[in-house]
């Protein structure tokens, strides 16, 4: 598991989920996984830029945003696919999941896929800002016009 040490007692024992906030594809995701039961331990930290959160210390914002960050109660820190088992061993309806994942060819599949994913996300993040836009253009269009006739 890619994993380093972060200054301790930072997150006060709790599990810090780093994300972005701007991005609409992290700030869906994390909406997801907020909702879910034991999310209320975790600390969440938008540190996107119109975020107010904060990196702990030795970890950079620029890394945190260009790779997902999850810093353990301990002080460590997993990134990556590895993150996400951090999160999904957290929470209940996930904790199946998160042991399974920690398998070592598990781990090196998610991880894999998390690097595919990487290249893929500007792509995808572009994808997501238009779809929200034209929804957005949708809702606020009057009746009878053609974005609110797409629906």
């Amino acid at each position: 598991m890619e994993t380093r040490r972060s200054a301790m007692g930072e997150q006060g024992g709790r599990l810090t989920v780093l994300y972005d906030g701007d991005c609409p594809l992290c700030a869906r995701e994390i909406a997801f996984y907020r909702r879910q039961a034991g999310a209320e331990c975790i600390e969440w930290r938008d540190i996107g830029i119109s975020g107010d959160g904060q990196c702990p210390s030795g970890i950079a914002r620029g890394d945190a945003i260009a790779r997902f960050h999850v810093v353990g109660p301990n002080g460590d820190v997993t990134i990556g696919g590895d993150a996400f088992c951090s999160i999904w061993s957290s929470l209940p309806a996930f904790r199946r999941l998160g042991y399974i994942a920690r398998k070592p060819l598990c781990r090196w599949v998610l991880n894999g896929a998390y690097s595919v994913f990487l290249k893929l996300r500007p792509v995808l993040q572009m994808i997501a800002r238009s779809a929200v836009r034209d929804e957005a253009a949708a809702v606020n269009s009057p009746p009878g016009t053609i974005s609110s006739q797409r629906q």
